[in-house]
C-alpha cells in the first residue's frame, strides 16, 4: 500500500497527472486559470483556493509572525509538514511582495527538546536592542510559545513558555536563542501562550501580550530577552465561553475626528456567537503599561464561522493595520473534504476605526487584489423583484453592488446546476444579516458544519447608500457590507462550481458588477 503521508510533493504531482488522466470525465471544481505546470498540479485540486493562500500540502492553522521587512511581507503559520490533520507544530512560511502573489518557503521553525513551536509574532529589531545582530544588519526576531507535549500529556500546568529565535537573512532561516525560554511559566499557568510583540514609541520599550486561560497579560522589555510583568486585562470583560488565544494590540486613528484609540484582539475557542471559533475585539486606551476599556458589549471582527486567530502585520508604515485570519473553525477544521492539503487564509484586510454612536472596526480586502483587472456589468435578467445573472467563472470573482438606506429585506443566493446553494439574508425588522450554507454542497463530513445559521447584527455608517462586496473562491465566500462594517466569512464545498447569482429585494440595485480574479498559482 502506498503511504500517501510520506510522498514527496514531486511524487504527489506525478500521481496527480496519472489520476487526472484516468478519470478525465470526473466533475471538478475548475478555476478560470490553470496552474502553470505539472509541478503545481496540486493547486488544481478540487476545492483548492485560487487567490487565497494555502500551503502546497498538509495541515495549516493560525497565521504567525506577520511582519514586513525590506520589501517582503512574511506570512508564517502553524504547520504540520507530515499530515493534513493537526500534529507537532512547526512554523511554515510564505512570502509576498504585494500581499497578493505568494511564494512557498521552507519551514522556518521546527520543534526541539523544549517542545512544539506554537503561535507567536515577529519584529524587526532595527536598533539591535537584543544584540542578536548588528546595526548594519538588524535581526528579525520571532517570539513563539514552546509547547511541551510530554508535560501536557502528564497534565502538568507549566508545559507552555515563550522562546525567541532570530534571523539575519530577512526571515529565511532562524537561529534559536541559546538561553530559551525567555519568559518561563513560573506561575504554572495553563494555556500560557501566543505572544504578540511590538515596539511602543511612547515608552521606547518592547511590549508583549500573552494570554493565560481567559485573560491577557502585558510585559515590557528593553532587549526582547529580559521581560517584566506589567498588568492584566479581561477577567471580567468580553466573551469567556472558551480559551483566549492569539492576542494583538495596536493603535488606530479615526480619520474623521483624529481621535486615536487602542484595539485589543482576542480570539476565543469555543464560545463565538455562531459556534466554535471567533475573534473579538476591545476598543480602549494603553498607557505603555495597562490596557483599559469602557466597552461593555461584545464586538467581533467577523461573524462568519471561518475567520479565526487573525493578527496584524508589524513594521508597516504610517500605522497601517493589515489583518490575516485562518479561514476555518476548530469545530470541523480537521474534517473538511480536502485530502493532501487542509486550510487556507483569509484575504489580507485593511482595518479602520469608526465611530457613530459607538466605536467599531471595518475591514476590507486590499484593493490591490483586483487592481488592473477588468470589471464588467453582467447580463442581467430581471424577474419581478429578483435580479439574476449567470457567469461560468463566478467561483473565482468579486461581485459588487449598492443598495439605498435604510435597507429593505433581501435574499442573496449563489447556486449551481445541481441545486446546491448558499444564501445571505438581511432582515430589516431585526437589522440582522444571516448566512445559510446548509444546502451549499458537501456538508455531511461534520454534524457541526451546516448549522447553526450564521447571524450578524448589522452595523451602519452615517451615509445614505450601503456598498456590498462578495469575494468568491473555489470553496469560500467573504461577504462585506456597508464598506466593511459587517463581515461574514464561510467555507463551502459544492460538487460543482456556483455559476448563478440572484438578489431578491424591492430596493433599486445600482452599480452591480463582477471582476474575475485569476489564479495566483
Amino acid at each position: 500500500m502506498i503511504n500517501l503521508k510520506r510522498l514527496t510533493l514531486k511524487e504527489i504531482a506525478i500521481l496527480s497527472v496519472i489520476f487526472i488522466t484516468l478519470i478525465s470525465c470526473k466533475e471538478n471544481n475548475k478555476s478560470i486559470t490553470q496552474p502553470k505546470d505539472t509541478t503545481e498540479m496540486t493547486y488544481n485540486e478540487n476545492f483548492r483556493p485560487q487567490y487565497h493562500y494555502s500551503p502546497e500540502a498538509h495541515w495549516m492553522n493560525d497565521p504567525n509572525g506577520l511582519v514586513y521587512n525590506n520589501g517582503t511581507y512574511h506570512l508564517y503559520f502553524q504547520y504540520h509538514p507530515e499530515s493534513s490533520i493537526w500534529g507537532p507544530m512547526h512554523w511554515g512560511h510564505a512570502t509576498s511582495k504585494n500581499l497578493k502573489d505568494w511564494e512557498n518557503e521552507p519551514v522556518a521553525l521546527a520543534p526541539d527538546s523544549l517542545g512544539y513551536i506554537f503561535s507567536g509574532s515577529a519584529v524587526v529589531d532595527s536598533l539591535n536592542t537584543s544584540g542578536l545582530g548588528t546595526i548594519e544588519n538588524p535581526p528579525l526576531v520571532a517570539m513563539f510559545t514552546y509547547h511541551d507535549p510530554k508535560g501536557a500529556e502528564a497534565k502538568t500546568t507549566d508545559y507552555q513558555y515563550q522562546g525567541i529565535a532570530y534571523s539575519l537573512d530577512n526571515g529565511k532561516t532562524f537561529t534559536k536563542y541559546k538561553n530559551n525560554p525567555v519568559v518561563p511559566n513560573t506561575d504554572k499557568l495553563v494555556d500560557f501562550r501566543d505572544p504578540k510583540v511590538f515596539w511602543d514609541t511612547s515608552t521606547q520599550k518592547w511590549i508583549l501580550i500573552l494570554v493565560a486561560g481567559d485573560y491577557a497579560m502585558f510585559y515590557n522589555s528593553d532587549n526582547l530577552i529580559d521581560w517584566t510583568y506589567l498588568s492584566e486585562f479581561g477577567r471580567d470583560r468580553g466573551a469567556h465561553g472558551g480559551v483566549w488565544e492569539c492576542p494583538d494590540l495596536f493603535p488606530l486613528t479615526i480619520a474623521e475626528t483624529g481621535e486615536t484609540k487602542w484595539i485589543l484582539f482576542i480570539s476565543i475557542n469555543p464560545g463565538a456567537p455562531n459556534g466554535g471559533s471567533g475573534t473579538q475585539y476591545f476598543v480602549g486606551d494603553f498607557d505603555g503599561k495597562t490596557f483599559t476599556s469602557d466597552q461593555q458589549d461584545e464586538k467581533w471582527i467577523d461573524l462568519g464561522r471561518d475567520n479565526y486567530a487573525g493578527i496584524t502585520y508589524n513594521n508597516l508604515p504610517q500605522e497601517e493595520r493589515i489583518f490575516i485570519g485562518w479561514m476555518s473553525n476548530w469545530e470541523y477544521g480537521q474534517e473538511t473534504p480536502t485530502d493532501a492539503w487542509r486550510s487556507a487564509m483569509t484575504l489580507p484586510r485593511k482595518l479602520e476605526l469608526h465611530k457613530t454612536t459607538d466605536y467599531f472596526l471595518s475591514n476590507n480586502p486590499l484593493p490591490d487584489l483586483t487592481a488592473g483587472l477588468d470589471t464588467s456589468s453582467p447580463e442581467i435578467k430581471k424577474e419581478s423583484d429578483v435580479t439574476k445573472f449567470t457567469d461560468p467563472n463566478l467561483n473565482q470573482s468579486k461581485i459588487s453592488f449598492k443598495l439605498p438606506k435604510p435597507l429593505s429585506n433581501f435574499e442573496l443566493k449563489l447556486s449551481n446546476t445541481k441545486g446546491e446553494f448558499l444564501t445571505i439574508n438581511y432582515d430589516a425588522t431585526t437589522k440582522e444579516y444571516s448566512l445559510d450554507r446548509s444546502k451549499s454542497g458537501q456538508v455531511s463530513f461534520s454534524d457541526k458544519f451546516a448549522s447553526p445559521l450564521m447571524k450578524a447584527p448589522a452595523i451602519f455608517k452615517d451615509n445614505t447608500v450601503s456598498d456590498f462586496a462578495i469575494y468568491l473562491d473555489s470553496s469560500s465566500i467573504e461577504f462585506f457590507a456597508d464598506g466593511g462594517s459587517n463581515a461574514l466569512t464561510a467555507q463551502f464545498f459544492p460538487n460543482e462550481p456556483y455559476t448563478n447569482f440572484s438578489l431578491a429585494t424591492k430596493d433599486a440595485i445600482t452599480e452591480l458588477s463582477i471582476t474575475h480574479i485569476p489564479s495566483i498559482w
